[in-house]
């Protein structure tokens, strides 16, 4: 079994959902996530990211206002999950509900160990 990160990427990182969307998306994503818990494969459940309080360090310690100066796309949250393979950390995240959003996507990175 090897781990992966689920990162949740969004197009438009300026458009703000209703707060009843957003309390219909937790609901659906907690359900999501207690179904890979289910299967013993969730390793880390991991965390939203804010968008307000954010900088990027470019080379030469140049500190600048979060990473939205010139692109709209933002990294929401990710979480950490087990697979027996990259295909099957693919299925996992085909049933994000972060994939409900136009747009918005689900990137898969295999962790690597050192």
């Amino acid at each position: 079994m090897d781990e992966f990160m689920l990162i949740f990427r969004h197009e438009d990182g300026s458009k703000v959902a209703s707060p009843e969307q957003i309390q219909v998306w937790m609901e659906q994503t907690m359900d999501w996530l207690g179904g890979i818990a289910a299967q013993n494969k969730l390793v880390n459940q991991g965390n939203g990211l804010s968008f307000d309080a954010s900088r990027v360090v470019k080379h030469g310690n140049v500190v600048i206002n979060g990473p939205f100066g010139d692109i709209k796309e933002t990294i929401g949250g990710y979480v950490i999950l087990r697979a027996a393979s990259l295909e099957e950390a693919v299925d996992f995240a085909k049933g994000s509900p972060v994939l409900q959003g136009e747009g918005n996507s689900v990137e898969v990175r295999k962790i690597l160990r050192h």
